[in-house]
């Protein structure tokens, strides 16, 4: 920016968006000075520079008001986790059921895992059971992002929110 600007030549560019061509840097520097304006370099990597005419203290300021905005419309999706075991109660299935629907409709994923231990293991068809049932039973609310998979001693599935793209 201004003076900070280190090459013989650049291309100017106004305001308006209008090329003025290209100079060297120090009559740029004398138009910008003209029209109380700050020279700023937008394309250093151009042959030559291109710099551009403007007031950055107001680009900076619509800068942050834009970046603002794009914050502002962005939601952060966070994954919740319930953790079932591979012989559980159907009380205890209901509660995790409901939570997960909680989850989903507050717009966050859910990972749900069944917990095996010890000589659990060999009753992974249960645990696949009960994952696919809850996949099946929030069909509606949610789809499947990652399929039951067994990692290590816990079988993991992802659910994801649907949303009105994916109806």
């Amino acid at each position: 920016m201004n003076e900070e600007i280190r090459v013989k030549e650049v291309r100017l560019v106004d305001e308006q968006n209008n090329q003025l061509g290209i100079m060297p840097v120090r009559d740029a520097l004398r138009i910008a000075e003209e029209r109380n304006l700050d020279l700023v370099e937008v394309a250093p990597q151009g042959k030559p520079p291109v710099c551009r005419l403007m007031d950055y203290g107001k680009h900076k300021y619509e800068q942050s008001k834009r970046e603002k905005e794009t914050r502002k419309k962005q939601r952060i999706i966070n994954v919740k986790e319930v953790k079932m075991r591979p012989n559980i109660d159907e009380h205890d299935y209901q509660v995790k059921f409901r939570n997960a629907v909680r989850f989903l409709k507050d717009g966050d994923k859910v990972k749900a895992t069944i917990m095996f231990r010890g000589r659990e293991i060999v009753h992974n068809p249960k645990g696949q059971a009960i994952l696919e049932r809850m996949a099946n039973e929030l069909s509606e609310l949610s789809v499947i992002e990652r399929r039951p998979k067994l990692e290590g001693r816990n079988m993991i599935m992802i659910l994801a929110p649907k949303t009105d793209k994916q109806d």
